[in-house]
């Protein structure tokens, strides 16, 4: 292993698709919180102008290449942060696509499961169920090391079939084939993690971090960035006595 950058006390958290909206605004308040923070992004260009935004505020702030994807890019990933840290103390998997080509709501490719293409729920599923486990899995050995690991998985009200099953609830009238689902099953495979972790102190909980202004909704959201990244920064920052296996909005915990 090759000389650490900072000190064992020096708190690191892993950020996917942190270049823009939520994944952003999360760094940003990570590093005020005086972590260092390590911004993945599918694009190097993209996440380095991140990264140097962040330093420039007065944070600490490194670009890693990750796709969540690609395995290649995540075992490269994980052997960077261990090269350069040897371990991390917090994950976000944020890294997450809608699966209606970013267009308006009412043209939503995954939206009517009855006539919904397959290869649209195969491609959302690959990147917000099936990313997050791969990535999980690379830095598990990494968080390990940390005294107090932290996993947050971000997800979304719309994962909740508690409020999707309501005829009178918030989604009435809403179908979504791949989005939907895949955030339910993502809730699913977190709260396996959790119940694996949980003998050894890996916190591992769900952000729900409300309807927020960013490229996934078309700018249709009404929460800043920011407000959406604060519950996903105190489920990172929890303490030992912290939740673990739960699913939180900034208001309280969101029924399953």
């Amino acid at each position: 292993m090759g000389m650490n950058e900072h000190t064992t006390d020096q708190k690191v958290a892993l950020i996917t698709g942190a270049n823009k909206g939520i994944g952003r605004a999360t760094a940003d308040q990570l590093a005020a919180l005086g972590m260092t923070v390590l911004i993945g992004a599918r694009n190097p260009g993209r996440g380095e102008e991140a990264a140097a935004a962040v330093r420039a505020a007065g944070g600490e702030a490194r670009a890693v290449v990750l796709d969540v994807t690609d395995p290649a890019t995540i075992q490269e990933a994980a052997r960077w942060v261990e090269e350069r840290f040897g371990h991390l103390d917090v994950l976000i998997n944020n890294a997450g696509i809608s699966g209606s080509g970013q267009v308006s709501p009412e043209d939503a490719l995954d939206r009517v499961p009855s006539s919904v293409d397959l290869d649209v729920v195969r491609t959302v599923f690959e990147t917000n169920v099936f990313g997050v486990i791969a990535v999980t899995n690379a830095m598990l050995p990494l968080l390990r090391r940390s005294p107090a690991p932290r996993i947050v998985n971000v997800s979304s009200s719309a994962a909740s079939l508690t409020i999707n099953s309501d005829p009178d609830g918030p989604l009435a009238g809403f179908t979504s084939a791949a989005y939907t689902p895949s955030k339910t099953a993502l809730n699913a495979v977190t709260v396996q993690y959790a119940n694996e972790l949980r003998k050894d102190g890996v916190l591992v909980n769900i952000a729900d971090p409300g309807y927020v202004d960013t490229d996934i909704n078309n700018h249709n959201g009404f929460l800043t960035p920011a407000q959406g990244a604060a519950v996903v920064v105190r489920l990172a920052m929890v303490g030992a006595d912290g939740p673990t296996a739960g699913f939180f909005s900034e208001a309280g915990p969101v029924p399953w």
